[in-house]
């Protein structure tokens, strides 16, 4: 279903986006390996085949608009078309909002939600001609408000208002849009996560073994994309927090703030 569709992810030197290039290059899909760090890329690039599967990598700061500008003209360069764009480039944080710095929401502001809306407006003109999907890796934060988690949850809120704005926009244009929501998967965007300084944590305060893996969320994202879903909530943690956030929010407070306290050097 998905070969020789050109399939552009953002975030994809590791963790579910490079999961996420893997899964859609096994599919034969045309796979443009988009992240920040050249090095990173082509290190992950050396376990692909690239002799049966078309995979490119390009070099992109999604925080910059220009940068993502110039990122899906190059893709146009290369193969004329857009099929399917997977935003999944993101960072996160972990502070009380009361004593972290400002920047550190406006640079996962900038990443998470302004990039998303960058390269949806530079890949949309291309991916309503292929009547493509636009997927936006979200989480249970943009569902539910973390503690600790200010900006992250902030900017993942506004991820999934602008992806649902898109979609209902677009009713008739056939334009598959996709939200897509993990819930704790092993990765690194913890042990880079930023801390009330701006400084990266430099390690996951979780047991990421206990976590999904980036392969079985990639898994899931690729047969979303393939069935054009709306929406995907993963573990049954993740499910059961959005269902009782509806109907006992009060009580899902306290529940969030008890589990989450109980992370290691929790700043609550």
């Amino acid at each position: 279903m998905m070969q020789n569709k050109v399939i552009v992810i953002t975030g994809a030197s590791s963790g579910i986006g490079l999961a996420c290039a893997k899964q859609f290059a096994m599919q034969k899909a045309i796979v443009i390996m988009v992240a920040r760090n050249n090095e990173k890329l082509q290190e992950e690039l050396k376990n692909f085949d690239t002799k049966n599967n078309q995979i490119h990598t390009l070099v992109c700061d999604v925080a910059k608009e220009e940068d993502c500008k110039k990122m899906i003209e190059q893709t146009i360069a290369l193969y004329g078309k857009i099929d399917v764009l997977i935003n999944n480039a993101g960072i996160s944080m972990r502070a009380l909002f009361n004593t972290l710095d400002l920047r550190v929401i406006y640079n996962v502001m900038q990443t998470n939600f302004w990039g998303t809306v960058y390269c949806t407006k530079y890949a949309l003109p291309y991916l309503l001609k292929s009547q493509g999907s636009v997927v936006g890796i979200s989480s249970i934060a943009g569902k539910k408000g973390l503690p600790g988690r200010t900006g992250y949850s902030a900017s993942k809120f506004a991820m999934e208002g602008f992806l649902e704005a898109l979609r209902t926009e677009n009713l008739k244009n056939n334009l598959h849009v996709l939200v897509a929501c993990p819930g704790f998967t092993a990765s690194n965007i913890r042990s880079t996560a930023l801390g009330g300084d701006g400084k990266q944590q430099g390690e996951s305060p979780r047991n990421e073994n206990q976590m999904m893996s980036a392969d079985k969320v990639a898994q899931a994202i690729y047969h979303a994309v393939a069935k054009k879903k709306r929406d995907l909530i993963l573990t049954t943690n993740g499910k059961l927090t959005v269902w009782l956030n509806k109907f006992f929010p009060g009580k899902m407070d306290k529940m969030v703030f008890e589990h989450m306290s109980k992370e290691e050097g929790s700043p609550f």
